[in-house]
């Protein structure tokens, strides 16, 4: 019996001092609440503000599509046992809002495209980009039109689009693919088809601008395009966002959570500077990417594309569409074409055939790369290197 307790005085002797010890070698953190996240440039920038804290899931791998993905059972175990979930939204993962809604009901949830702060810019519509502009763009006054950076109120296309307000009522003068739109508005005489043989020219811009339009109806979109986290000024927002958010949950830690956020912002900023650099000597070349995904990366550059293979759901385009692109590439000599490695490789090679442009590839999800804090700003970094490289 005294051996038993000398033995047990001895323990808790011995556990006071390990805490001890602990305590003076480094700071204590409380534990970890339980994060689920998206897709891997948002899991990045979570990751960075719980640095030292714990480690977020990420519930889309990388290399997957977000626009269609069938959970793992660990992934959908992630969203039930999370305490927060920090994801896009329904405009890019509309499939992920009942899962959410039904696995993670007890958790707080942000979706943030919607957060406070947050830059959203309008779909561009059509394979040379004629933009559908909303009159909602007071946020995006100081953003650039591709001839000398307009507010987004003015900001028109090359074909002189105006505003999707105005959309209704304008014919699409220059575009050769009338919409259904316009057919009614401006009555079949405007057409000069008198009969169907005459039509027949038309019914492959129907197509292609049915296969765009089905395609935004998948996407299940309000006017926003959702590729937000590919505008470095969305991350510094969101890494704040994020502090505040796993601060409320856990204000043990509040501290290093808004610590994280700081010193991950300071980090993007240099970044910026960076990009722009490698930026710089190409601002000459004009590019096509494989889907609409990059205009976020763009604007924050003013380094604009001058079309897009497939429409922002990355479905595959039309015979017309793809003619629009290659007719482009022709006309303005443009320098090279961007495949991505989520998608058919074959599309690209479609377009490149017979063209003198040259290609490359670019990622916006990072899929190569590993996640965590360091896959965000190298995920940048990396677009920046690969439009460089292929002009």
């Amino acid at each position: 019996m005294l051996y038993n307790h000398m033995e047990a005085a001895m323990s808790r002797k011995l556990l006071t001092l390990s805490l001890t010890a602990t305590l003076m070698g480094g700071t204590a953190y409380a534990d970890a609440p339980k994060v689920a996240v998206d897709i891997a440039p948002v899991h990045s920038l979570v990751a960075r503000v719980m640095d030292g804290v714990g480690t977020p899931d990420l519930v889309v791998q990388p290399g997957a599509s977000p626009h269609e993905y069938s959970l793992r059972p660990s992934e959908a175990s992630a969203l039930q046992n999370a305490d927060l979930v920090f994801w896009i939204g329904p405009d890019l993962t509309p499939w992920l809002t009942d899962t959410i809604e039904t696995l993670a009901q007890d958790a707080a949830v942000t979706a943030l495209l919607e957060s406070d702060g947050t830059i959203e810019l309008e779909f561009r519509e059509g394979a040379l980009f004629e933009a559908h502009n909303h009159d909602d763009h007071e946020d995006h006054e100081d953003h650039a039109d591709e001839d000398g950076h307009k507010g987004h109120d003015d900001h028109a296309d090359e074909d002189g689009h105006k505003g999707h307000d105005d959309h209704a009522d304008e014919a699409h003068d220059d575009h050769d693919d009338k919409a259904d739109d316009d057919h009614d508005d401006e009555g079949h005489d405007d057409h000069d088809h008198e009969g169907h043989d005459d039509h027949a020219d038309e019914e492959a811009g129907h197509d292609d601008h049915d296969a765009e339009k089905a395609g935004h109806d998948d996407h299940d979109h309000g006017a926003h395009d959702p590729h937000a986290w590919l505008s470095p000024q969305n991350a510094m927002t969101w890494l704040n966002v994020i502090a505040g958010q796993l601060s409320a949950a856990d204000p043990e830690n509040a501290g290093a959570y808004f610590a994280n956020a700081a010193a991950g912002r300071t980090e993007i900023e240099a970044l910026i500077d960076e990009v722009a650099a490698t930026l710089d000597p190409v601002r000459d070349g004009q590019f096509i990417v494989f889907h609409d995904a990059y205009q976020y990366f763009e604007t924050d550059f003013d380094f604009p594309a001058s079309g897009a293979i497939s429409i922002g759901d990355a479905l595959d385009p039309s015979p017309a569409r793809i003619a629009e692109i290659q007719g482009r590439i022709a006309e303005q000599g443009i320098d090279c074409v961007l495949a991505e490695p989520q998608f058919n490789p074959g599309l690209v090679a479609t377009v490149l055939d017979g063209t003198q442009a040259q290609t490359g590839i670019l990622d916006p999800l990072g899929s190569d790369l590993e996640p965590g804090p360091a896959l965000y700003p190298q995920l940048i970094r990396n677009l920046s290197i690969a439009l460089a490289g292929c002009m």
